[in-house]
């Protein structure tokens, strides 16, 4: 990585560049950071090609295609702007070498390796052509080293096999030495499948021997060879020979599928179902290692430096987001992340599935609650052998702020405990540990760290503000910490920091961007509003800014009419705003603050007599709002990440046993830490085997589903945990009434 020189620019599109990742001849690729806290690789188009004819027209159609590749082993495509003066897209950042630096630098690699990177880049390029494309460039510069195995990049020259109007019979498209021979022939219509089993065979051979199968020189004397030789015996290693042949078949139809190919290849492994942890030769994996500690160390100074030379209003964001989340490095296509800041057509909007009730509808609670152990009393496991006993911290504020939230979530995991510890047929026994940072992230900081040092806690239930996470979650991760937070909005690093933090964190809570699917579903399917009028409040940060940038790309994508306010940090003149969302003929307005400066927008709306759609967030839904806005409150509907127990058929139970512990109703999100307790219970029970070890709980976590009385919490690659985690409620004479999970959601 390089520093940014003197002409670069400081953002592209909603990132904020770091680093120089290198350039090439279509354009340079920055490191760089989402407003969530995501890092992500950027890459810019020369203006030399942004300005040719059709350029911008292929370009769109690129990023589509992109997008309708799934798979693990794939580097997802995260945003796009083919309209910018220059064009640019970006995709998850993995900090490993290229499989061509890999064997260059370290040699090739094992036979076993081989097959791995064979098996896995067989499932990759199977999802490329289930949507129906070819990619056209497999190489070893196009293959990036992860951990958990290898990862596809590079779409700039994918194309569906009929597409034919975007690549011409007469033009070789790839890399010579590693194209198929209808590809050296520039017979375009002649390639789909196959030729990418070529390339892969091409790819193989040099993984496993270091020698290229067609030489190297100049490009015309490769693609002779490529079309009219026969591929160097020594690019075949032993045990591969016949099958890597059959690959490099110069007719198309003769050569293996895909499916064959990776059923071959997983003769010598043991399938798919082997952890692929540990596939690489040390070297590598120290590489990898070192690089993602360099992004760290980037992500931990890169805020102060850029923000101070930004302009106010670019400042004000670039240092709420530094402030938010240490970089969120998407090291192997995973969470946030990746992902996290994804793109609205690939993650922002897709259909949820509906949850699944883990306890009885009907009956109430009574039954459990009178079942639970007695606090202190151990319970047989049936066996005749005491139970381990395993350790689960609760981080959270108890005494500041976020007092309530703290308190209902320590208060739903009390409860999954005692139901835990009630069943005599569990292999382990839980403890919950509490302790409170009192939402001070200086002392967030000392209990991560000594947390982290004892030994006998495996795994951390918060923290429960997105400041202390953001202020813990470096040392948890380097501590390979399990951590579960329901919460916490910010994006991760841990879930993918190299093979020894891989999936150290678990959100049960949307990022910021997913909140805008449920105000765009409302606008759209309920009241159909067509100028809608976006309140961006400063005094939410990236928050703020992330819900209505995602909010007004889908909008726009939608046919309807955006209007983006941003309001300062400090005081609002609310009657100036009120006549400006008047003035724009809005039907519809979306406002991004908390309760109390929602509930001075929704009193100066009334009287302004605006009498369009009113939503807001979960940081608006507090009594406060419904106290200071009183009647002006009524019809506001508000999108969350909670859900209401109390009218939630799955969560019947939970509520009846919560009212009769704590004579209380459940606070919110005390049922989400409810399923992350037992989301965690199940991740330390592998097939009746107890894991106590922090790494292997964390690598068993994207394993497992559970079904949970909130939601069904399960990992997907590219969206995380928290598929089906939105909802809505909506205010009705005075009270916020529960609709619904968002798609499903019952508006009056």
């Amino acid at each position: 990585m390089e520093h940014l020189r003197a002409g670069d620019p400081s953002r592209i599109g909603r990132y904020r560049l770091l680093r120089r990742l290198g350039a090439g001849g279509m354009g340079v690729v920055f490191l760089a950071r989402a407003p969530g806290g995501a890092i992500a690789a950027v890459k810019t188009v020369r203006s030399s090609y942004a300005d040719e004819g059709g350029f911008r027209a292929r370009f769109r159609r690129e990023v589509e295609t992109a997008r309708q590749v799934s798979s693990r082993w794939v580097v997802p495509l995260l945003d796009a702007d083919a309209d910018a003066e220059t064009p640019w897209l970006a995709t998850s950042y993995v900090p490993g070498p290229s499989l061509a630096e890999a064997v260059d630098t370290f040699g090739p690699l094992s036979l076993a390796s081989v097959r791995v990177l064979g098996v896995r880049l067989s499932e990759a390029l199977e999802a490329v052509h289930e949507a129906g494309l070819v990619h056209r460039d497999v190489k070893p510069a196009n293959i990036l080293l992860a951990p958990d195995g290898p990862r596809l990049i590079d779409f700039g020259i994918a194309r569906a096999p009929e597409g034919t109007a975007l690549t011409s019979s007469g033009v070789v498209v790839g890399s010579p030495g590693f194209l198929s021979p209808e590809q050296a022939r520039a017979r375009s219509g002649e390639i789909g499948p196959p030729s990418d089993v070529f390339s892969l065979g091409c790819v193989l051979a040099f993984a496993a021997t270091g020698v290229r199968p067609f030489g190297g020189g100049a490009a015309a004397g490769v693609l002779l060879r490529t079309v009219y030789e026969e591929p160097d015996p020594a690019s075949f290693p032993d045990g591969l020979t016949p099958l890597l042949s059959a690959c490099l078949h110069k007719e198309p139809a003769d050569r293996p599928s895909l499916a064959r190919l990776r059923a071959a290849l997983g003769e010598g492994t043991a399938g798919d179902s082997a952890e692929p942890s540990g596939w690489l030769p040390a070297p590598v994996t120290r590489l990898i290692n070192d690089r993602s500690a360099a992004v760290l160390t980037i992500g931990s100074i890169e805020p102060t430096q850029v923000s101070a030379s930004a302009p106010s209003d670019t400042a004000d964001t670039a240092g709420t987001a530094g402030k938010a989340s240490p970089e969120a490095v998407t090291m192997t296509a995973v969470t946030a992340t990746c992902p996290t800041g994804g793109t609205v057509g690939r993650r922002g909007f897709l259909r949820l599935g509906s949850t699944a009730g883990l306890l009885a509808a009907g009956g109430g609670g009574a039954w459990w609650w009178n079942t639970r152990a007695k606090p202190g009393t151990p319970t047989p496991s049936g066996t005749g052998r005491p139970r381990p006993e395993l350790v689960v911290a609760f981080h959270g504020d108890l005494t500041g702020a976020s007092k309530e939230s703290g308190k209902a979530q320590l208060n739903g995991a009390r409860l999954a405990v005692e139901q835990f510890e009630a069943r005599s047929d569990r292999p382990f026994r839980l403890k919950l540990r509490t302790y409170d940072d009192g939402g001070d992230t200086g002392r967030a900081k000392e209990l991560a760290a000594r947390l982290a040092k004892d030994t006998k806690v495996l795994a951390v239930l918060g923290p429960t503000t997105d400041a202390c996470f953001s202020a813990t979650e470096r040392t948890y991760t380097e501590a390979a910490m399990p951590v579960v937070s329901v919460s916490v909005g910010a994006e991760t690093l841990s879930s993918s920091f190299g093979s020894k933090f891989f999936h150290c964190h678990a959100a049960l809570h949307v990022t910021y961007g997913l909140l805008a699917a449920p105000c765009v579903r409302y606008l759209s399917h309920h009241v159909d509003a067509r100028r809608v009028f976006l309140v961006d409040d400063r005094a939410q940060g990236d928050f703020a800014w992330t819900v209505c940038d995602q909010a007004e790309r889908a909008l726009r994508q939608s046919g309807r009419d955006t209007t983006v306010k941003r309001v300062a940090a400090g005081r609002i003149d609310y009657a100036s705003l009120a006549a400006e969302a008047r003035s724009v003929r809005a039907d519809a307005v979306v406002f991004t603050g908390d309760a109390p400066r929602a509930a001075g927008f929704a009193s100066a709306l009334t009287a302004a007599r605006f009498t369009g759609t009113r939503l807001a967030t979960e940081r608006a839904l507090d009594p406060r709002f419904l106290e200071t806005a009183g009647a002006a409150a009524q019809d506001w509907v508000f999108a969350t990440s909670f859900t209401d127990p109390a009218a939630r058929a799955s969560a019947r139970a939970f509520t009846a046993a919560y009212r009769a512990r704590f004579h209380a109703d459940p606070g919110w999100y005390a049922a989400e830490a409810y399923d992350a307790v037992m989301f965690l219970a199940e991740a330390c029970d592998k097939n009746g085997t107890v894991l106590r070890e922090r790494g292997a709980i964390a690598r068993r976590m994207p394993e497992i589903t559970y079904r949970g009385i909130t939601r069904t919490v399960k990992y997907e690659s590219g969206f995380g945990y928290s598929r089906d985690a939105m909802f809505e409620f909506q205010v009705v004479d005075g009270a916020f009434r529960y609709l619904g999970q968002y798609l499903d959601a019952a508006v009056s």
